[in-house]
């Protein structure tokens, strides 16, 4: 604001940041995707066999694991901020169960916990229906779709509960006292004033347990599971041509997590708060 001789007032305006940053705020890694991508198409196209039949046979596997990953991911949110908030419950008994929870499940390759759902789980079902006389569960069958997400869902909710707690832990505790000093409950404190704060923190972080999880989602394949390694598997017992198979199978798992990375910063980018 400038106060001129004749006595009128003039603004001058701020320049926006956001006009002259677009440019450095472009992400260069899609370049890489796009190279991925493009990779992937010359392949198929200039060398159709065997890299377009590969193509071809895991195509199913794709959507199990894009299935798989986002089916377990939603249900790791919702346990990840149950067990998180009972990490921080003044219940002894909340909070010794949820703690032992992150403890164990931590402790345990996730290789052997899905082992352990898709083959000792149905035993012990089994075993109980024995003992109780119920027809359905002593002819239980695990559905390997179904184990898997078990099993991915269980123990990548004792990572998220880990991060919910670190997020909430890390909002001052003048918003929580300020909340309750304007009427609210704990629950309300939590849900409109605390949570919408530490979602925005942890949200890197989340990020990169999706882009973990849908990696590590290649494990299910050990379970029965169609995905895109097992169909690989299968592609290369078939034909004998090991190189072609994981090579392609490898850089359509790299699409996806590079595809998925970017997803996160973009999200990552509109919800940043101004410092």
């Amino acid at each position: 604001m400038e106060i001129q001789t004749d006595g009128a007032v003039s603004i001058t305006p701020i320049p926006s940041p956001k006009n002259g940053d677009e440019k450095r705020r472009f992400d260069k890694w899609w370049l890489l995707l796009l190279f991925v991508v493009f990779l992937i198409a010359y392949l198929s196209i200039t060398k159709s066999d065997p890299y377009w039949r590969i193509i071809l046979f895991v195509r199913d596997g794709i959507w199990v694991s894009l299935s798989t990953t986002v089916i377990s991911f939603l249900l790791v949110l919702v346990v990840g901020l149950l067990v998180g908030l009972g990490r921080l419950s003044k219940s002894k008994v909340i909070n010794g169960i949820s703690t032992v929870y992150v403890e164990v499940i931590r402790g345990i390759p996730l290789l052997v916990q899905l082992l352990f759902w898709y083959f000792a789980f149905p035993s012990v079902v089994q075993a109980i229906g024995n003992s109780l006389n119920i027809e359905a569960l002593k002819n239980y069958l695990a559905n390997p779709v179904g184990m898997a997400i078990l099993g991915l869902t269980f123990c990548y909710a004792a990572y998220m509960a880990e991060i919910y707690r670190a997020g909430i832990q890390s909002i001052p505790k003048g918003q929580m006292e300020a909340a309750r000093s304007l009427g609210m409950s704990h629950f309300e404190s939590m849900r409109y004033v605390i949570l919408p704060q530490a979602v925005r923190i942890i949200l890197p972080p989340v990020g990169n347990e999706f882009i973990s999880l849908l990696k590590d989602s290649s494990l299910v394949s050990v379970v029965a599971v169609a995905d895109i390694t097992r169909r690989g598997r299968e592609f290369m017992a078939a034909n004998f041509i090991p190189l072609e198979t994981w090579t392609m199978v490898a850089l359509l798992y790299l699409t996806m997590t590079l595809f998925s990375a970017r997803i996160v910063t973009f999200i990552e980018h509109k919800t940043r708060l101004e410092r």
